[in-house]
């Protein structure tokens, strides 16, 4: 008899934990605002792709979709575009260069999408600044080139782009997972007086990151060490409600298909997340090939009342059919 009153009172425990977890996590008592997601542009307005059989050597440039307009990514004019089509922050790619400053370009080459050749940053801006960054781009095939002749020293400096839009959000890409990168990009943005760093965030390798963060502490940042520290955690005890340290002051971006498996998501994970100061950016797919939600079938894998940040290459697509919801 003992026996089974123990048993009961541990099953009626397991029940409330289980109805304590769903309580807890559950979106059904969530006062939705009407909020609508804030859109994150990669590298400005861009030249598409077909994402389909994409590795790490593909030159995506010579499988660009027939273009829609004629941006270029990582320039000045296809920021421009991006914030004047409805971008909350623009993603950007830097590199340093041999003569200290750093360059605004995808590629860790220049043979995929510009006229010369070569590491990027093994050489100077000067150089850079004489390539086409428009030369490579092909929708036929290379029979061809809708868009060469016109990026002629459009590749500019971070500090160029910063100047430009001295209150705008930025998300600083580092390419690399070289220390010494991260605490060169802290000093030059320290150096810039007129640029408001509160409004950039970064990411990338886990030892830039960790410098970067290390110099400029008020900076948020992410690579994969931290993305993993705090989305592991929270996993294990987010169902209490209890936000890890790792999770705090940061920025985290959530693959679609891990998404799902977060506490809380989407409206009460993001929640806790705003309570710690940190940025939720919700990536198409696994996240690997800078996947977005680029379409309206693709708006429609977006949670309702998800008020977060979602990434997209064609904001100009996306952005009516948020913005205007």
């Amino acid at each position: 008899m003992k026996l089974k009153k123990v048993m009961k009172r541990i099953g009626l425990l397991f029940l409330l934990l289980i109805l304590f977890m769903f309580v807890n996590n559950s979106n059904w008592f969530h006062k939705g605002d009407n909020s609508t997601p804030k859109l994150l542009a990669h590298v400005g307005m861009s030249q598409t792709y077909p994402m389909d059989g994409i590795t790490g050597e593909t030159c995506t440039a010579k499988r660009i979709f027939e273009p829609e307009h004629p941006y270029i990514g990582n320039t000045i004019p296809s920021m421009e575009a991006a914030f004047k089509h409805g971008a909350d922050i623009v993603e950007l790619d830097v590199h340093p260069t041999r003569d200290g400053e750093f360059a605004v370009f995808h590629d860790w080459t220049l043979d995929c999408r510009t006229d010369g050749t070569g590491v990027t940053r093994e050489h100077t801006m000067k150089e850079l600044k004489t390539l086409d960054v428009g030369y490579g781009y092909t929708a036929d095939g290379g029979e061809t080139y809708p868009l060469r002749g016109e990026g002629v020293g459009l590749m500019p400096t971070l500090q160029e782009v910063l100047t430009h839009f001295p209150n705008k959000p930025f998300l600083i890409n580092i390419k690399s997972n070289d220390q010494e990168e991260g605490e060169k990009l802290a000093e030059y943005l320290s150096d810039l007086s007129d640029v408001n760093v509160d409004q950039l965030s970064a990411y990338g390798g886990d030892k830039p990151i960790q410098a970067l963060q290390e110099e400029l502490p008020g900076i948020r940042v992410m690579s994969m060490e931290t993305l993993k520290s705090c989305l592991i955690s929270y996993m294990g005890v987010g169902w209490t409600g209890y936000i890890p340290a790792a999770c705090k002051d940061t920025q985290i971006h959530i693959p679609e298909n891990v998404a799902p498996w977060l506490w809380g998501f989407p409206n009460k994970f993001q929640d806790r997340m705003e309570a710690v100061n940190t940025r939720v950016i919700l990536v198409a797919g696994e996240g690997k090939w800078s996947e977005g939600f680029d379409d309206q079938e693709d708006l429609k894998r977006i949670p309702d009342d998800y008020d977060g940040y979602v990434w997209t290459n064609r904001v100009d697509v996306i952005a009516p059919l948020v913005k205007n919801d």
